[in-house]
């Protein structure tokens, strides 16, 4: 009775409590909601901006050039001039069809070297910016990389189409080893470009140095002499030569567009080109490569964010 007054009193059973769960679960799918739509925009402005920086610099480099993108194979054309006369004339390699062999692996070693040498002034080169305005710095230097990649695809189809001008064969299964090899190369390019465009701005001799090292490094990639020369010369030792990334990318990219394995010298020896003849020798070192260029590109990553906040001071 007195629990039956105590109800009436109190002006009938207590209400349910709020569903305050339900409103607090909502509250965070919404706010989920906003933040993935804010991060898919500013991905879309960082890509925006990385384009347009691209197409600036193509466009500053050409501006009122006459030949225009055709004076970007004036220095490949050039090299392959004077290292055809000194390595198949005057000391005769043996290497039949040089300039395709040479070719084959120079362009892709000209984009690598030409993204980290402009990385390097990528930040610093950009001062005023860099101090005025705030925007995803890394931009700068992934535009130096994209600038170089699309020079290279361009004068890569300009060797495809020399290459069935002159009736040598092609095409094949083996041109599908380039998918992994430009991944590879792509990723090991970005991961020295983001490294050497942060360390640049707080150590003003890095570009210096960075110009002097790929002047010694082309040399440690079979360029202009055959890869057989290197496996006579360190043996047991070869996957030491490989450790090198860019050696695995030029080995695989030669073995992609040039077919002639190995060739008979005048003396009656046999030289061998190409790395190996198959395709998995290729694919096991990409793979080799693409971790430590991982592993680089974290390392590369970390320095960027930990200096680049002092780059507005550094500049």
């Amino acid at each position: 009775m007195q629990l039956t007054a105590g109800m009436d009193g109190a002006g009938g059973p207590p209400a349910p409590p709020p569903a305050a769960p339900r409103r607090s679960h909502g509250r965070h799918a919404a706010d989920s909601s906003v933040l993935a739509r804010r991060t898919r925009a500013q991905t879309r402005v960082r890509w925006e901006l990385l384009r347009n920086l691209i197409r600036k610099d193509i466009k500053v480099k050409y501006k009122g050039s006459t030949l225009g993108f055709a004076w970007s194979l004036a220095n490949p054309l050039l090299l392959l001039v004077v290292y055809t006369f000194v390595f198949q004339v005057v000391f005769r390699s043996g290497v039949p069809r040089f300039g395709i062999y040479f070719l084959s692996g120079l362009l892709v070693w000209n984009a690598f070297s030409g993204s980290v040498s402009a990385a390097c002034g990528s930040v610093v080169g950009n001062a005023n910016l860099v101090k005025k305005v705030r925007f995803p710095l890394p931009v700068l230097p992934l535009s130096a990389v994209g600038f170089a990649a699309v020079h290279f695809v361009l004068q890569l189809l300009v060797l495809f189409a020399l290459i069935l001008a002159l009736g040598y064969p092609l095409v094949g299964p083996q041109l599908l080893l380039l998918i992994p090899a430009g991944a590879v190369a792509l990723l090991f390019t970005v991961a020295m470009a983001m490294l050497v465009s942060a360390v640049s701005v707080r150590f003003k001799d890095t570009p210096h140095l960075v110009e002097v090292a790929l002047m010694g490094w082309i040399w440690l990639n079979p360029l202009v002499y055959a890869f057989g020369m290197i496996r006579d010369q360190l043996g047991e030792y070869t996957w030491v030569y490989l450790l090198n990334p860019m050696a695995a990318v030029v080995c695989t990219f030669q073995r992609a567009i040039y077919v002639d394995y190995s060739t008979v010298r005048a003396d009656g020896t046999t030289l061998q080109i190409l790395a190996d003849p198959g395709y998995a020798f290729y694919l096991r070192h990409l793979g080799i490569a693409a971790l430590m260029s991982l592993a680089l590109l974290g390392f590369g990553i970390w320095v960027f964010r930990k200096l680049q906040a002092d780059f507005a001071e550094d500049l």
